[in-house]
């Protein structure tokens, strides 16, 4: 079986580019100060890959490594405890600066805002989020799983204490679900993807992620680094939306050569950037993949707007690719760091990698201006959320080169 990766370069940046106020410097501090007061923050790790570089004829990679993230295995929390921070602080008539968790958990702050329910839709690491945001407010939870959803994930998640519903639909429709039930039961929707009457939320979500961006943005100052190249992840495209936001305000025209990845059957982002029209294209059917934080046919219009500005290339890549990623990260060269990766974090590493060493992909590397002196930023986004999946394409090579 052939490997696949598709590449199409962004021919549909504007003249005037998508203004990234809302995720520059200022409100990536913000985030931060909001997540370091909660107890369990602490700063995830800049990985220098080293070895692996050299062997792949590049100068730098470079991996955050967001299996650390609060002690949940996922980056996911950011987004969603920094968008719930934000909702509560508009319904109090507050900054989120003045309501940090502390205070959010007072009596008096509680009184006003009384008993909440947040329900949301995940296929595992944004309800898990938001299912710690709640516990951690004493508030309830109510997550909705598409119907391919990991047990393990979904037994995580409702171990927090939330009311966990699977249904018999895919991502999508499963969003779709939540909605109504929001609706219906006055509960708050804390959902990461933004449509065309639901864009505050999402984009208070990608302002969280910013925290992470603004972690490795310092982490790269302090040791004197700068990328050439920045590979990000998109489901929907609101992770990607907002790191490369950040990132494209902090290094303005110097900004780094931005690639986004998506998994094969669920590239909603590049088909978008590749179809001639102006409206976002909608992937219906099958898109069931190993990489299920990416399994998503509909993109975030938020995060739509920032990708079609700043980013130079989408590609999409098989699920081969992806385990090709955590085998890759799960066994470093010489001294390396080993980093626990899951499927929907690897995607950024394993491409790069195939990229480089597979000579059908020279085409590709040329494109994307990879040469010996790149230095490459990956972030993984999760570590083992599917620990029984981990284990078998690690030890028992499952999903083996294409």
């Amino acid at each position: 079986m052939q490997r696949y990766i598709k590449l199409t370069m962004n021919c549909k940046k504007p003249e005037k580019k998508t203004n990234v106020d809302d995720f520059n410097l200022h409100i990536a501090q913000k985030a931060k100060r909001f997540h370091e007061s909660f107890d369990q923050y602490n700063e995830t790790p800049l990985v220098q890959l080293d070895n692996l570089a050299a062997a792949m004829g590049i100068k730098k990679i470079f991996v955050k490594d967001e299996s650390f993230r609060f002690n949940l295995n996922a980056f996911k929390v950011l987004g969603g405890s920094f968008a719930i921070g934000s909702l509560l602080a508009k319904r109090l008539g507050m900054d989120i600066d003045d309501l940090p968790y502390n205070t959010m958990i007072s009596d008096e702050i509680k009184e006003q805002l009384g008993d909440i329910t947040f329900i949301t839709a995940t296929d595992g690491n944004h309800g898990k989020g938001i299912a710690w945001t709640a516990q951690k407010l004493k508030q309830k939870a109510v997550v909705y799983m598409p119907k391919d959803s990991v047990q393990y994930r979904l037994d995580q998640i409702s171990a927090m204490g939330a009311e966990v519903n699977q249904t018999d639909c895919h991502f999508d429709d499963t969003v779709r679900i939540a909605f109504e039930e929001s609706k219906k039961n006055g509960w708050l929707m804390t959902q990461d993807t933004a449509f065309e009457d639901y864009q505050d939320f999402p984009k208070w979500c990608m302002q969280g992620y910013t925290t992470m961006a603004l972690e490795t943005w310092k982490q790269l100052e302090e040791i004197h680094e700068k990328p050439s190249h920045i590979i990000i992840q998109a489901g929907a495209g609101s992770l990607s939306g907002g790191l490369l936001g950040f990132f494209s305000s902090v290094y303005g025209n110097e900004k780094p050569f931005s690639i986004i990845v998506e998994a094969s059957k669920a590239d909603c982002i590049r088909r978008t950037a590749e179809d001639p029209g102006d409206g976002l294209h909608f992937i219906t059917g099958d898109i069931s993949t190993i990489m299920a934080g990416l399994s998503v046919g509909e993109p975030s219009a938020v995060g739509w707007k920032i990708l079609r500005s700043w980013a130079d290339a989408f590609t999409a890549c098989d699920d081969c690719i992806s385990a090709k990623g955590i085998r890759v990260l799960a066994n470093p060269i010489k001294d390396d760091t080993r980093i626990i990766a899951g499927e929907s974090g690897s995607p950024g590493v394993g491409s790069l990698v195939e990229i480089l060493s597979n000579p059908d992909f020279s085409h590709i590397r040329e494109q994307l201006h990879l040469d010996e002196n790149s230095k490459v930023l990956c972030f993984n986004t999760e570590g083992d959320t599917d620990p029984e999946s981990y284990r078998s394409i690690v030890w028992d090579g499952k999903y083996p080169s294409c």
